[in-house]
């Protein structure tokens, strides 16, 4: 009796590690799949404004994509590189 129960605990046991040890793989063949399918992203639009400027911030999929910075006042409105921070100016809209 006391083997079988031994032999019964080690069999769960191995069969739990296998189970665990193929779910990673399903996982990598399901993102390959999914990869293959275009997916649908969010996209936000924030709208932030104080007295001195209002700043606008496009996101898709949670990626800052452009930020556009329009001071009041007269101004000229420049646009924030969401990576590097770099400012730039549009000369001339067209």
């Amino acid at each position: 009796m006391r083997a079988t129960l031994v032999f019964t605990l080690c069999l769960a046991a191995a069969g739990a590690a296998w189970a665990q040890s193929a779910t990673p793989l399903r996982e990598a063949s399901a993102a390959g799949k999914m990869a293959a399918a275009p997916v649908e992203q969010r996209t936000e639009r924030i709208r932030v404004e104080d007295a001195g400027s209002r700043i606008d911030e496009l996101r898709v999929g949670g990626e800052t994509k452009s930020i556009v910075v329009q001071p009041k006042g007269g101004m000229p409105a420049y646009q924030v590189q969401p990576g590097s921070g770099e400012r730039s100016w549009k000369i001339a809209n067209f």
